[in-house]
């Protein structure tokens, strides 16, 4: 039957996260789309937002949803998720905000896009895709439930509906939209929560929590140590490299604030964990068959992802699940916006743009992300529909930037001259082969290695295969950047040899920058008699693409290309002229023909016929 007042709740609140949502999209610069007004607000975001949204990275639908059914079922041990994404955010504000803010990067990928060039760094925009897939299909699979108990829906439809209502927000706006709703979202799962909570406990039908037949605390099994390890890593080094967060980190002011807003948000990932934690043994102390719930119990996997609006449905009074219920939808339909803008800006940037379309205009870059972002919400469906667990989509999304993004990552924040593009795609394979190889009983892959340990009866692999990986993936990072730099340098092979050229065959035009400046603005250097702008600390020439410089990355030239090539030409002869007549008594070849010759009879290539400039 379905639950008027239900609908009605979410009705007005989502009514609410919508005007918030529009309001705050106004807020951006009259006809300025750029890239960086649209996907990082300007980096106008202030302290009191920056602090809400940042907190948001994190806490949203699948958050609660998740930890609630994480206390139902297994317990608060094996609830790790709040407190290794916290840690996540304090070592990601200690490591990473600061060097990445202070560079003025756009999206995560930048950095290694300037390391190992545009093509592998296409090749990792895929594991950071199916992380911001998952996280967002884990949102949705929240909200469907949700909305399947408040209006007695069938899962799948609610899913499906869910999925549009998102991506028709997120459509209005960039990141000041999802910055302004987090502020709400975080409100209304705050206030929401803990009204519904004194109710809950109170009612007649749950039992003491200190009752000793009621364990919601849990324990971990001699066994099973090692995976507990394995994941607590996975969560707390594998929450790092996510756009999601590096798209709060670069819109913020300024680097320091940048590494303000990781620590609060940390204490407030805490802070928020509270309520669901409580809801989840409410839950594991009811009896439910003697509520007004009718369906299975002991409940099955598909009842327990619910547990959050089942405790807000059947064990508080209509006045307050009419808010907690309303509060709770609204705020997992707004935490679905980052992650969909998070996919969909690294594809229009990193994968369209520096892959294929270098001087697309910025309008054209905005319109490729609002397609993308259907295209992501699309895909983030079909993940909510396939795989039951959203404490089990909470993992798993973790797991591919875990292995591959985070050894590679932090190679190219803070040992930049220790890597290449030669150790990165073997990492990449490294890395990508061993996790496979573990499998995934969530998924229905079976593992090609069962490793120590391995449980015949659950399915699972004991030993930390994740972690393993990880390092792997981070030693051969190392080991074959060295490996081919030593052989490449001391000429045992040729530079020939060199296909990604990144090692010795690098164009001559290869220029360096500083330091980047403190203030994070972008660095420039000078090219002949055209300046231009970078944002990242090694730049070269246009003819380069052996993962030095994304071309992209610079800002327009004020010049056309043929003007700009027409006077570079024109410089580089002339200094040629200038050099060999001051330095060798060489004087041009009668006819202004293509060649300057020598005293000696030999000739010497024009800058028109060798020019390196461009």
């Amino acid at each position: 039957m379905i639950n008027i007042a239900g609908v009605v709740s979410i009705v007005l609140f989502y009514l609410l996260i919508l005007v918030v949502g529009i309001w705050a999209g106004r807020k951006k610069q009259s006809g300025n789309d750029s890239e960086e007004e649209v996907m990082l607000a300007g980096r106008s975001i202030g302290l009191f937002v920056g602090i809400f949204t940042m907190t948001a990275t994190w806490v949203g639908g699948g958050y609660i949803n998740g930890t609630a059914e994480a206390i139902y079922t297994s317990g608060l041990v094996w609830c790790q998720a709040p407190f290794g994404y916290a840690l996540s955010l304090v070592f990601g504000g200690i490591f990473f905000a600061n060097p990445m803010r202070k560079q003025g990067y756009i999206t995560m990928l930048d950095p290694l896009q300037d390391s190992f060039g545009e093509r592998m760094g296409g090749l990792l925009f895929l594991p950071a895709l199916c992380g911001e897939v998952f996280w967002a299909a884990g949102i949705l699979a929240a909200l469907g439930a949700t909305l399947s108990v408040i209006i007695d829906m069938d899962h799948r439809t609610s899913v499906i509906l869910s999925s549009c209502i998102a991506i028709f927000y997120t459509l209005f706006g960039g990141l000041y939209s999802v910055a302004y709703t987090d502020v709400i979202q975080l409100f209304c799962i705050f206030i929401g929560l803990w009204m519904c909570i004194p109710f809950a406990w109170s009612n007649e039908h749950v039992g003491s929590l200190s009752d000793l037949e009621v364990d919601w605390i849990g324990h971990v099994e001699p066994k099973k140590h090692w995976l507990y390890i394995d994941y607590g890593l996975l969560l707390v080094f594998g929450g790092i490299p996510w756009q999601v967060y590096f798209q709060r980190v670069l819109s913020s002011k300024t680097a320091g604030r940048a590494q303000l807003l990781s620590y609060v948000a940390a204490a407030g990932c805490i802070l928020m964990a509270i309520p669901p934690v409580l809801i989840g043994a409410i839950a594991k102390a009811t009896p439910w068959n003697e509520t007004d719930y009718k369906g299975p119990y002991p409940l099955t996997v598909d009842e327990t992802s619910m547990i959050l609006p089942m405790v807000l449905q059947y064990l508080t009074p209509d006045f307050v699940s009419f808010f907690g219920l309303g509060a709770v939808s609204a705020a997992v339909m707004s935490s679905a916006d980052s992650s969909v803008l998070s996919a969909a800006s690294m594809f229009a940037r990193n994968v369209y743009k520096l892959i294929f379309r270098q001087k697309a205009s910025e309008m054209e870059i905005i319109w490729v992300m609002r397609v993308a972002i259907i295209v992501v919400g699309i895909l983030a469906t079909i993940m909510a529909l396939t795989i039951p667990s959203i404490y089990g989509l909470w993992s798993m999304c973790s797991d591919l930037v875990y292995v591959i993004l985070f050894p590679q990552l932090l190679m190219v924040v803070h040992f930049k001259k220790h890597c290449n593009t030669y150790g990165s795609l073997s990492a990449y394979i490294v890395a990508l082969a061993i996790r496979l190889s573990g499998g995934e009983a969530i998924l229905g892959l079976a593992p090609l290695i069962k490793y120590p340990g391995y449980d015949e009866e659950t399915k699972e692999q004991m030993f930390p295969f994740r972690t393993m990986a990880m390092l792997l993936s981070l030693i051969t990072l190392i080991s074959v950047s060295w490996w081919t730099k030593m052989m490449f340098e001391s000429g045992k092979l040729p530079p020939s040899y060199d296909y990604f050229r990144c090692v010795v065959n690098i164009p001559e035009d290869v220029q360096r920058v500083g330091d980047p400046s403190e203030s994070g603005e972008q660095l420039s250097v000078m090219a002949g008699p055209l300046a231009r702008s970078y944002g990242a600390a090694t730049m070269a020439g246009k003819d380069e693409r052996n993962g030095r410089i994304n071309p992209a990355l610079e800002s327009d030239d004020d010049l056309p290309v043929a003007e700009a090539r027409r006077i570079n030409q024109e410089t580089a002869q002339a200094q040629v002229k200038k050099m060999l007549d001051n330095a060798t008594g060489v004087k041009p070849s009668g006819g202004g023909g293509g060649h300057l010759q020598s005293q000696s009879g030999m000739a010497m290539p024009t800058a028109e016929q060798d020019n390196t400039a461009f």
